[in-house]
This record gives structure tokens, sequence and C-alpha cells, in this order.
């Protein structure tokens, strides 16, 4: 049985990547499309749009997935890091989006990816704490 703050930070993921995954598809896509790096050799919308659909997909399965929490937890965290140059574009090619509109908001953005990482695999573990 997984602990209360594991159960916590894994419904407060799911429920975040869900809600991304939505603003993909919808109100987003201008904001998100700042993030695809010039190396993706798809369209940029088409990028945001598919990422979309996958952030959706990991949120609900983190939300309501049992019996394969624990991989649904790792492929979290293997998307996080996929998405994660899209974050170093965004802050080399001083791309504004979401309010990140300074090198320096940029720069501290790049540390919380790492932290969405752990917390999607440490969430999906059974244990306490």
């Amino acid at each position: 049985m997984s602990s209360p703050a594991r159960t916590t930070g894994r419904i407060f993921l799911g429920s975040a990547l869900t809600f991304a995954g939505v603003s993909h598809l919808a109100w987003a896509r201008k904001e998100f499309r700042a993030q695809v790096p010039e190396f993706v050799p798809l369209d940029p919308d088409t990028t945001v749009l598919a990422s979309g659909v996958a952030e959706i997909g990991l949120g609900t399965a983190l939300l309501f997935s049992r019996r394969h929490r624990p991989l649904v937890g790792n492929a979290t965290g293997v998307f996080f890091a996929a998405v994660f140059p899209g974050n170093i574009a965004q802050y080399v090619h001083h791309r504004d989006g979401f309010g990140l509109d300074t090198d320096r908001k940029r720069l501290v953005r790049l540390f919380f990816q790492p932290a969405l990482i752990g917390l999607a695999v440490w969430s999906t573990r059974r244990g306490n704490a």
C-alpha cells in the first residue's frame, strides 16, 4: 500500500499532467510550440498535439491505474526526460512561454524537471514515506 504522501504526489502529478495535456490540445498550443526544439523532425504543432495526447494518457494512468502503477511511473519519468530538451531549447533560444520571459526564469525551470522525474517514480512505488 502507498503512503498518503506518495498518493498525494501521484494524484497531484496525474491531475497536473492531464490538465497540461488538455491545454496542449486547446488554449496553450502556441505557448507549447515555443518549447519544441528545431531538431524535432515533426511540425511543431503536431509535436505539441502528440505530447498533449501522451500527457493525458500518462496523467489518467497515474490517477487510475493500480496494477501497473510502477510501470506508469517509470513511463512518466521517461516522458519527462524526453521533453527536457524542449525546456533546454526554450532557455538557449530565449523563447518566452508560460510567463518564462527572462533567462533566469527559464534557467530556474530547468531544475524542476529532475524533480518531476523523481516525483513520477517515487509516487508510484509501494511503501511508506
